[in-house]
């Protein structure tokens, strides 16, 4: 079956859960911004939950469908007509054209068809690199009149989330994070400063990184950094003091001081700031981010009925 992107919105690409151990040759991982929302997605059309899927980023795609498909949409809300349902499993007559539209509550919204999207895998991965120009459809963003083919699958069995189910949830919460191997290079003053300030998304924030507003922090000192890994979701302060959010498609190297690091089960709410949104920072420990993201595998493992 292909599916025919009338408008292919802002930006939407094919991605998987990501390009994993090749840091080393500089390669970044890609792969979903918001992961949580993305297995979601595929599980409730009954996929393997890495099956390649679309992420359309603050304006979405309108979708036409040569024959009748099981969709999901899930991650900010989508605005389109006909209104879509979300976090649901639901049948796409053949000919439907679905109209994504203005995402709100969020800035990425996935959409799995059961079988998933037939692309070639490059490095073990379907995920998008637009840095690296490889992945998903040709490397690239997706393009007015591109078509996509979906793996010819058997009526497969969705499933339904539980009632009460929060979608993208926490709100105003902090996102959490653990102390960055640079973080003893900041005065205890400028520590707190960090940790007890809002700052704001700015407009110049990608896959690669979102670059804060607010409280400048310095370290004590402007000793050169040898360029060392960097660790995803590393916050980086450059010389302006302002924080800097290592995200999906980083650099893998980096010359800057990482004075936190977002924990793992944090990671999915950082692919859902929008420009000008506000965020501030809460420090955990080790023993705790592990126990935080282990109490979500198990939320997710239980967010589905028998």
């Amino acid at each position: 079956m292909r599916i025919h992107l009338r408008t292919a919105g802002l930006l939407t690409t094919v991605q998987d859960l990501g390009r994993f151990g090749y840091a080393h040759v500089g390669m970044s991982p890609a792969g979903a911004a918001d992961a949580r929302s993305f297995r979601l997605a595929n599980l409730l059309v009954g996929n393997d939950e890495n099956a390649p899927a679309l992420e359309m980023t603050l304006l979405g795609a309108t979708l036409e469908f040569e024959s009748s498909a099981c969709i999901s949409v899930t991650g900010a809300k989508v605005s389109g007509e006909p209104g879509i349902p979300m976090w649901q499993a639901v049948q796409v007559p053949a000919g439907s054209v679905l109209n994504c539209g203005t995402l709100s509550d969020g800035a990425r919204s996935y959409l799995a068809v059961q079988g998933g999207f037939k692309v070639e895998k490059e490095i073990h991965s379907a995920s998008t690199d637009l840095g690296a120009g490889i992945g998903g459809l040709g490397g690239r963003a997706l393009r007015n009149g591109d078509a996509l083919e979906t793996e010819d699958v058997k009526r497969g069995s969705t499933r339904t989330l539980r009632p009460g189910f929060r979608g993208l949830g926490h709100g105003n919460d902090p996102v959490r994070v653990t102390t960055g191997v640079q973080w003893e290079w900041f005065a205890e003053e400028m520590q707190k400063s960090f940790l007890s300030a809002t700052y704001m998304v700015s407009q110049q924030s990608n896959r690669a990184g979102l670059r804060l507003s607010g409280k400048e922090i310095f370290p004590r000192n402007h000793s050169q950094l040898l360029t060392e890994g960097v660790p995803l979701g590393a916050i980086q302060i450059p010389p302006n003091g302002h924080p800097i959010i290592l995200f999906v498609d980083q650099q893998t190297t980096g010359g800057y001081p990482k004075i936190a690091n977002v924990i793992a089960a944090d990671l999915h709410r950082i692919g859902q700031l929008r420009p000008d949104d506000p965020v501030h920072f809460e420090l955990v420990g080790i023993e705790q981010a592990v126990t935080l993201l282990r109490a979500q595998e198990k939320m997710l493992r239980e967010a589905f009925l028998p």
